[in-house]
């Protein structure tokens, strides 16, 4: 498996800046709900890292649960458009105040389905909180009441975002130059 370093470009968010923005979308979340409890549900893989520093710093009581959605073929680099949940939550969301805890937002279709999903399950609220917004890219609006980053139109990886399955362990969010990454045949 290739070094990272031999096709990162740029790094475009380091760890300290991601700490930072992390802390303020837990006392954020915390100030709206205060008084509140609230279920995190964090989209696997991607949104894990995200998901665990984020609880962290939210100080009122919180629930979480995970689901997996499947947009990306094997080494796609693009969504497919179709939408497949291959792990579904084990709680009941009726009446219940919901965050989907998402890694990144690019075209919008996977978690606009998500939403359109878990709306069919009567939360009493349902928003988005995501680390990475690459709004340039959106084809569906989504509406997204917490964001830590708004990201031009490159390929990033690390902090829980893979490429083919690996660098999610990454302290930072890099950027991959695509004409030197050779992944493995």
């Amino acid at each position: 498996m290739q070094e990272y370093q031999d096709f990162l470009s740029e790094i475009l968010v380091d760890p300290e800046q991601l700490k930072a923005r992390i802390k303020l979308l837990g006392k954020e979340i915390s100030n709206d709900y205060r008084g509140e409890e609230v279920l995190l549900i964090c989209i696997l893989r991607g949104g894990v890292l995200f998901l665990t520093d984020l609880m962290r710093e939210i100080d009122i009581p919180l629930a979480v649960d995970f689901m997996a959605v499947s947009s990306y073929g094997t080494g796609a680099r693009e969504s497919s458009g179709s939408v497949r949940i291959t792990l579904d939550l084990n709680t009941n969301l009726e009446g219940r105040n919901v965050i989907l805890v998402e890694d990144i937002v690019d075209s919008g279709r996977t978690i606009a389905s998500v939403i359109e999903l878990l709306a069919t399950r009567h939360p009493k609220s349902l928003v988005v909180c995501t680390l990475l917004d690459k709004e340039s890219r959106r084809e569906v609006d989504v509406p997204i009441s917490y964001r830590g980053f708004s990201i031009p139109n490159k390929f990033v990886f690390g902090y829980g975002l893979d490429i083919d399955e690996y660098y999610r362990n990454l302290p930072f969010i890099g950027v991959v130059d695509l004409e030197r990454y050779r992944p493995e045949d």
